[in-house]
């Protein structure tokens, strides 16, 4: 924790900040900004003058944040064409208290988020928001990491083997070529690396250089100053797990693209998943790739609550089959479905949402169907073709969303 002394100057510095946020409408939105000397951000003082750091700070990321918050998070993504869990983020932000209630209700997970960010205050939330250091790890690797070698999964590699196997395994079970996906990770520790925010606020965001470096140095006095950031490696910063279908981005083409955040997978791991849970999210993204290759992505519907469920319970159909199937994880249904009953209750209850994943009653039902029907392979150990399992499931889609 913050010792009192700088943790008294910090507050002080907020208060400044906080009027400004009040009544930031008044301020006129700039690319250009005044830098902020280095030394003014690291040099210990007297108090006045930590407020008038503070306060710079808080002029910089307010001016700078009506760029960044140009767009949802969730336009950001289908804009890159990532098919994502939105709800992640939120489940982040609902804990922290940054957005309205929820209808969803308290899940395992979320108490042990909310425990994880027992000593998260007002102002380490709020500079987290203005600075999108939520998002900024996520960005980082949909955009730079394009290359499956040399990737850890977990902050200490813990899930590596349980991954690679995995993605290994799931290349030789369903029949899509599969040579060009890529599989990387997303670490928080990327938030010490100035560089690399710097790249994502310019090629991303599209701030200036002068900008991003004053928005990079900021962060890293963040890190310094609030202990509860973990040097970015707390699991808010990292709680998502994402599907890219390959795009050409600024002239450079990224690759068909799999990320698995830290802290997503530490989530599991801390509730008794470790053994199943990096199988079963690599599993359920895996099959978004299938639908990129099948090109089975698009629905004729109009309702994009209702398109986008159809995109995921037919990727949870296709986990459940792989995880159960004798040629495929070969696990027993038991232990599938304790981990999705956890899984499916990660607060997707806002139903007319265009990122609507289904209820958690519609994605269980669709990933018993998968199960069953890898059941029915099991004596002869027949691998249905990928193309064939989307046409079964399409047909039985109205059946698994019925009331």
């Amino acid at each position: 924790m913050t010792n009192p002394k700088k943790l008294k100057r910090i507050i002080f510095g907020f208060f400044a900040l906080s009027f400004m946020i009040l009544t930031s409408c008044e301020l006129e939105p700039s690319e250009k900004i005044d830098p902020i000397a280095p030394e003014l951000l690291y040099t210990e003082r007297n108090e006045s003058q930590t407020i008038q750091d503070f306060s710079k700070l808080g002029e910089l990321l307010i001016r700078t944040n009506s760029r960044l918050k140009n767009g949802s998070e969730s336009a950001r993504m289908k804009g890159l064409g990532a098919n994502s869990g939105p709800n992640y983020l939120e489940i982040v932000e609902r804990v922290l208290q940054v957005v309205n209630p929820s209808p969803c209700g308290p899940t395992d997970y979320t108490e042990w988020l909310e425990e994880e960010n027992s000593d998260w205050s007002s102002v380490s939330r709020n500079f987290a928001e203005l600075t999108l250091m939520y998002v900024l790890p996520t960005y980082n690797a949909l955009l730079f990491e394009n290359n499956t070698r040399d990737q850890y999964f977990g902050k200490d590699g813990e899930f590596t083997q349980s991954v690679n196997k995995t993605f290994k395994d799931l290349k030789r079970f369903w029949d899509i070529p599969s040579n060009d996906i890529v599989l990387t990770a997303m670490h928080g520790n990327i938030l010490l690396e100035r560089e690399k925010l710097i790249r994502t606020y310019t090629d991303f965001f599209g701030l200036s250089p002068e900008s991003a470096e004053n928005l990079a140095d900021a962060i890293s006095f963040l890190l310094e100053t609030f202990p509860e950031y973990r040097n970015g490696d707390h699991p808010n910063f990292t709680l998502n797990a994402l599907a890219l279908e390959g795009l050409n981005f600024m002239g450079e083409d990224l690759p068909n693209k799999i990320i698995l955040g830290d802290g997503f997978l530490e989530g599991f791991a801390a509730l008794g998943f470790n053994d199943i849970a990096p199988k079963a999210i690599l599993a359920h993204e895996f099959a978004h790739q299938i639908q990129f290759k099948l090109n089975i992505v698009d629905s004729p519907t109009t309702d994009l609550a209702e398109a986008s469920r159809r995109v995921e319970l037919m990727a949870d159909a296709y986990a459940a089959y792989y995880l159960s199937h004798a040629r495929g994880a070969s696990m027993q249904w038991k232990r599938v479905q304790q981990f999705l009953e956890v899984f499916f209750l990660l607060g997707d209850c806002e139903f007319g949402d265009p990122g609507h994943h289904g209820t958690p009653l519609q994605r269980m039902a669709a990933a018993k169907w998968g199960n069953q029907l890898a059941e029915k392979a099991r004596k002869q150990g027949h691998i249905m073709s990928s193309k064939k399992f989307a046409d079964l499931f399409e047909a039985q889609l109205p059946i698994i969303v019925s009331p």
